[in-house]
This record gives structure tokens, C-alpha cells and sequence, in this order.
């Protein structure tokens, strides 16, 4: 049954004294994981989200559910062999969200296509009965025809294999829906200001409603500290006063991605290019009706909410894909460019120490991909890296640690491996109406309200993008939604796709959400947010 999730409810559980067996800092991918976790082996769990769910790196992913081609090369096998896994129980848990995709590997040499052929046969055999589809040779002729406006002159053949494709931020929504949905107290735009210490172990935190500024106390047996590249700000606040810092856990690396017209490449397959001219891995992705090029990997020293490209990233993205797409996108066709910060995880521990002072800035192509738990001397137990394919097995492991050391009872584990998330309908094909995507099995609740067949914006070139105003009233109802920078940027991904008509929408939308949340909403913040996204150097 879809759930109304009413904020003036949430805050007043918030607000119950009781001691609560896990409290959860951050709500993106692995927050959000840990809490659906622990609420399906019956713990009582609460979240808190400083903004909003996904709202930092957890919405700016490729789009892939993968299992790692690039850690293949890099002969980490375990690491590709547990994402395969993931992989396939993601399809299966969240079809609606998920789906396989076919990939083709463009050859310009008569070496290429053996040597990466045979890698991607590896890759078959590493996904056994939990692969996607068969890896296949292919023709310079029929290599054209999957691509059609791949660059023809030179092209000796290509190699297709097939891996998956999800929408990052929805997956997040269904996970905070159905942790919530089991019982488990998810909040968004609730910063966590301290953690309470007594005896020198952390019992709990205190936490603010972003909206009011009321000031909340909540006691847990177990705080997780998940909030992404933002671990190291909560560690320090489980630091004694007069101590020196420790090292920090997270050095992070910037992605970015640049979104154009379907046009750029038409048709259903995504084109990966294995090794570019700086020997990173770039993707040419289609996804909701665009074109998704990237990504780069660039370290930063600063945590901004929201980074900017360097104009190096946007010169090697364009320039990569001019060597491959017979049409050369330029920086007058972005609708769109995103950067996500990833948390790649420093070799130091959690009582490293002091950090400060002559360290040289890391490569960040040569950090961990894998994730990291750690538990302190307090209790805190911190948990970063890692990415979305995983994102369960790393909340596995997160309560399992926990459980080690004491800081909750153990139960046993399993509960996610095959536990469908709100709007999933395994095994029964899915009836969504061109523009609704991603509600799956709840989109019949969707037609049931008020704009069911009121159209704000729909895409122009291909009709599969769309944004309803019943898609506006369902976010507020029943998805958390609280500014239009929630509904535009991750309820709806419009702002993802096209941020000039994001900045169009926001008027009306912001309309609607006064309605629903019985309170004026402002718009002027996201248009100025949306600048930015068409902002290139």
C-alpha cells in the first residue's frame, strides 16, 4: 500500500523519548541501505538527511548498475565478482528502476576486438548464471548499425555485452519508502548538529528540522556514521576536545557528466569506450530520452554541496566523444552537466594520525573503489566508499560489524537479498504509460490524483520524458518532497536532463507544492541552481 508520509508525523515520532537500536547519519546509497537493512531484521532504526535524500553524490552516478570492467583490467576479481552479484539482485528487487542494457565497444584496430572480447568473456563467466546476455563480436557493419552515429572512419568492428542501467536517485526514494514502509523513522532536510557522548561512547545525536530549527535529541544504542564524503565532519564531532585531529578517512574525487540530445546517439545501446587518451574508461549513455557522456576523475580538497566542472573535465569529455561520434557535441548542446564528489577511502585508520601538513594530494584513480567500516573507540562506526551497485552488501557488512562489537544483538542477515522495494512487481511486466517513469506498480495510484493528464512538461524529441502534475502532488504526499529543487531535481530528473526547462518548471511546481504542503515554497533558489547546471567553463 502507498504510504502518506506527512512531516508534522514524522517530526512528532522524532521527537518520543525512546532509545532507538540504530541511528543513521546521511541519506544517500549507503545510509539509506543500512536503514532498510536493519529495519528487515527488526531493529528499530531511525535516518536523518541533512538536505535531501541523494541529494549529494548518490544522484550523480553514470546511471549504471555494473559490475566493474574497468576493476577487471585492474585484476580485481573479488570486487567484480561481488558487484555481479549485486547487480542481478538489484534487477530482480527493483525492476522498475532497473533494467539490462547493451553496451558496444567500438574497434578502430584488429587487436582491440580480441583483447577486449576476451576480457568481456571473463566478465561473462565471472556473472555466470546471473548474466545479462551473451558477449558478441561484431562487424564494422553491424557495429554502425547499433551505434548509428558512431565514427565510421577507421572502425574495424566492435564488441557488444550487456550490464545495467538504473536511475540513481528514484532507487533512493524507494529505499527510504520502503524502510519507512517496515517501520523505520526516514528524514530528510533534518541535519545531525552532535552526537551525544557518555563515558567516552557515543549514545545518540542531536539533529535539527531544517525547516523550523527545532532542536531534536535522539538516543541510539548504535550511531552510523554514512554520510558519504561528509564522514570525516561527523568523526570530528566524535572528537575529545583538546585532541588533535585525526587523518581524514575520504579524499574526494569529482565526476563529471555532460547531458545532450538523443540525436548524439540514437537507438538503444551505450557506447563504451575501455581506455581513452589518458587511459580512463568513458561512456556514452542513453537514458530517459538524452545522451549521458562521461565521466572524469579529478581529486578536490574542498566538500562543496554543489562542485563545478573544471574546464579541463568539460575539454576531455567533449574532445573524447569527438573521436567517437561521427556528429562532435560542443558546449552549445549541454542541457545539462552535473559533478558528483566521490568518497574514495585514504589508507589510514580511524585513530590515525594527525593529518595535517605534508601529505601530497593522492591519485585518485589509485584509492579504493571498495568500501571501508570502521568502528571507533566510541562506537561511531563510520562506513564510506563503495558505490550504488553494492550498496546493500556494504549495509551487510555495516551490521555486521556493528554486531561484532556489541552495539546491537545479532541477527542474522539475508533480509535484502530478495526483498522488492515499493513499486517493484517481480515477475509481472510493467504497465507504465510513456513519461511515467520509474513508479512501476504505484503508477495506478499515480493516475488516481488530481493532473493525472496534466501535462507541465513533456520531451519534445522523444516523448519519454514527462512531468505531471500528479507526479508534483505524489512527491509531497507520499515521496518527502519538501522544495521544488526536490521534485525537479530528484523526483522528477528534469533537472538532470534539461536544466533551462527545469528553471521554466519551477514556477508552476512550487504552485503546486504550496498546495500540497499548505505553505508558500520559493523558487528563486533553484532557478539560480539551475544556472549553474548550463554553466560551462
Amino acid at each position: 500500500m502507498t504510504q502518506r508520509l506527512e512531516r508534522a508525523a514524522l517530526l512528532g515520532r522524532l521527537a518520543e523519548p525512546q532509545t532507538w537500536d540504530l541511528a543513521v547519519i546521511g541519506g544517500g546509497a549507503t545510509g539509506l541501505g543500512v536503514a532498510l537493512d536493519a529495519v528487515a531484521r527488526g531493529f528499530t532504526v531511525v535516518l536523518l538527511e541533512a538536505e535531501d535524500f541523494a541529494k549529494g553524490t548518490s544522484s550523480r552516478a553514470t546511471k549504471l548498475v555494473h559490475g566493474g570492467v574497468r576493476y577487471l583490467a585492474q585484476g580485481n576479481i573479488a570486487l567484480v565478482r561481488e558487484a555481479l552479484v549485486e547487480r542481478s539482485t538489484l534487477l530482480v528487487n527493483a525492476p522498475h528502476l532497473a533494467q539490462r542494457l547493451p553496451f558496444v565497444v567500438p574497434t578502430y584496430n584488429r587487436w582491440d576486438q580480441p583483447f577486449y572480447g576476451i576480457g568481456l568473456k571473463l566478465y561473462d563467466a565471472l556473472a555466470g548464471a546471473r548474466g545479462l546476455g551473451p558477449t558478441e563480436w561484431l562487424s564494422a557493419r553491424r557495429t554502425a548499425e547499433l551505434l548509428p552515429t558512431v565514427m565510421r572512419a577507421g572502425l574495424t568492428g566492435g564488441v557488444r555485452y550487456w550490464d545495467g542501467q538504473f536511475d540513481d536517485a528514484r532507487l533512493a526514494i524507494a529505499l527510504a519508502r520502503t524502510a519507512a514502509a517496515r517501520g523505520a523513522l526516514v528524514l530528510n532536510h533534518a541535519p545531525v548538529v552532535g552526537l551525544q557522548r557518555t563515558g567516552g561512547k557515543v549514545t545518540g545525536l542531536s539533529a535539527l528540522d531544517g525547516e523550523s530549527g527545532r532542536r531534536f535529541e535522539v538516543a541510539a544504542r548504535c550511531v552510523i556514521n554514512a554520510a558519504g564524503v561528509w564522514v570525516d565532519a561527523v568523526r570530528e564531532m566524535d572528537r575529545d576536545a583538546g585532541t588533535a585531529a585525526r587523518a581524514p578517512m575520504v579524499a574526494p574525487s569529482q565526476g563529471v557528466h555532460l547531458v545532450v540530445d538523443r540525436a548524439f546517439l540514437p537507438g538503444t545501446h551505450a557506447l563504451m569506450v575501455p581506455k581513452t587518451s589518458d587511459g580512463r574508461v568513458l561512456f556514452a549513455v542513453p537514458w530517459l530520452g538524452k545522451t549521458i557522456l562521461g565521466t572524469t576523475d579529478t581529486p578536490r580538497d574542498d566538500l562543496a554541496r554543489e562542485p563545478a566542472p573544471f574546464k579541463a573535465e568539460i575539454d576531455f569529455i567533449l574532445g573524447e566523444a569527438a573521436r567517437y561520434l561521427a556528429r562532435a557535441p560542443t558546449r552549445e548542446d549541454v542541457r545539462s552537466v552535473w559533478v558528483g564528489l566521490r568518497p574514495l577511502v585514504k589508507p589510514t585508520g580511524d585513530e590515525g594520525p594527525d593529518g595535517a601538513g605534508g601529505e601530497t594530494k593522492p591519485d585518485t584513480k589509485a584509492l579504493s573503489r571498495e568500501h571501508t567500516v570502521v568502528v571507533g573507540r566510541s562506537g561511531l562506526v563510520t562506513v564510506t566508499g563503495g558505490k550504488w551497485t553494492t550498496y546493500r552488501a556494504m549495509a551487510e557488512d555495516v551490521l555486521d560489524r556493528a554486531m561484532e562489537r556489541g552495539l546491537v544483538p545479532r541477527r542474522p542477515g539475508g533480509a535484502t537479498a530478495r526483498l522488492p522495494l515499493l513499486g517493484a512487481a517481480p515477475g509481472r511486466p510493467l504497465s507504465e504509460p510513456p513519461g511515467e517513469h520509474g513508479y512501476g506498480s504505484e503508477a495506478e495510484v499515480l493516475r488516481g490524483l488530481p493532473g493525472a493528464t496534466h501535462w507541465l512538461w513533456r520531451d519534445a524529441e522523444t516523448g519519454q520524458g514527462g512531468l505531471s502534475e500528479a507526479m508534483v502532488r505524489f512527491a509531497a504526499r507520499h515521496e518527502m518532497a519538501r522544495t521544488v529543487e526536490d521534485v525537479l531535481a530528484r523526483r522528477c530528473r528534469l533537472l538532470f536532463l534539461d536544466a533551462r526547462e527545469a528553471a521554466r518548471q519551477a514556477t508552476p511546481v512550487a504552485a503546486l507544492l504550496a498546495q500540497e504542503l499548505g505553505h508558500d515554497v520559493e523558487t528563486a533558489s533553484f532557478v539560480e541552481l539551475a544556472a549553474r547546471y548550463t554553466t560551462l567553463p
